[in-house]
């Protein structure tokens, strides 16, 4: 079994999301079988046939969330360096091609969302930022070329 590390605010988001699945999302497709069994002959029945596959689905997204919640530790980042870009660190980074600045927060894969700037660690933008501190240069490699950062800030 692989251990993955993650922050409290993710362990706890994963929990909601098995909770919701569990509660919510069951007893919504329960009751969509039971309005397309009510529309009769079930061999045509497109209806609960998209039901059937819904509930598959979701007890599959339950499986995978339980066994991800299962391998999962939560971060105690006490012992972890505040100079360097590890995992829970939020790195504000000056790009040295464009001069634009950014700002990522580097998690473990399942709490991963470019929308709010979270990155991985295992995506090549987080492997190429981690142990590495304050005002260094970093270059990483990226299938459209290679990034040019500089490192401005890491605060937890």
């Amino acid at each position: 079994m692989t251990i993955t590390y993650m922050s409290q605010k993710g362990y706890d988001k994963l929990i909601e999301d098995i909770k919701y699945l569990q509660r919510v999302r069951r007893r919504e497709i329960a009751h969509d079988l039971e309005v397309a069994r009510s529309h009769g002959d079930l061999k045509e029945n497109a209806e609960y046939d998209a039901a059937k596959d819904a509930q598959a689905m979701n007890e599959l997204r339950i499986s995978k969330l339980a066994e991800k919640l299962a391998e999962s530790r939560v971060l105690d980042d006490r012992d972890i360096p505040k100079d360097k870009a590890y995992l829970g660190a939020t790195v504000k980074l000056k790009d040295l091609n464009d001069g634009e600045e950014i700002a990522y927060m580097l998690v473990a894969e399942i709490e991963a969302d470019f929308l709010e700037d979270k990155i991985s660690v295992t995506s090549p933008i987080g492997k190429g930022l981690l142990g590495h501190g304050i005002d260094e240069e970093v270059e990483i490699e990226v299938p459209a070329g290679i990034l040019k950062y500089k490192i401005l800030d890491i605060t937890r």
